[in-house]
């Protein structure tokens, strides 16, 4: 299996996981909320909180699928890295209210590892083998 093929396949199923966690989110929070490693649910209006939540996966699970479908590999790469940052986030708010080291770093901490990694993947498949030794120094090319 080809580098792109292993990039389509991880990118395709990071979308898809998104996605599943925004509907979650979204369509049954009280049911999602356990999955986070939270200890305890949101009291009053704090279920607003698990919405916002799937809204950001919602828009991530988006922005990576119109990336993949139109086969900009190198914009997904990079939002792939930017997207990395939101589990990352999500292990450190885990930790700091109480939450499991178990869940905070096998849950959000590993997702972040699997994302950053998939876009460096992306990065590295659409990076020219050659791209520094064909280029001329820029002096050569006199700006018209």
């Amino acid at each position: 299996m080809s580098l792109k093929n292993v990039n389509t396949v991880l990118a395709t199923v990071i979308t898809l996981f998104a996605f599943y966690l925004a509907f979650s989110f979204i369509v049954i929070p009280e049911v999602s909320a356990p999955g986070v490693g939270l200890p305890t649910w949101p009291e009053g209006d704090g279920g607003g909180f698990l919405v916002m939540k799937g809204i950001r996966e919602l828009s991530m699970g988006l922005i990576t699928a119109i990336l993949l479908v139109t086969g900009h590999r190198r914009a997904l790469g990079l939002v792939l890295l930017m997207e990395a940052v939101a589990p990352f986030g999500d292990m450190i708010n885990v930790l700091t209210h109480h939450g499991t080291i178990a869940a905070a770093l096998g849950i959000h901490g590993l997702t972040a590892v699997l994302i950053a990694v998939s876009g460096l993947l992306l990065l590295r498949e659409t990076r020219s083998p050659d791209a520094t030794a064909t280029r001329a120094p820029a002096e050569q090319h006199p700006v018209a």
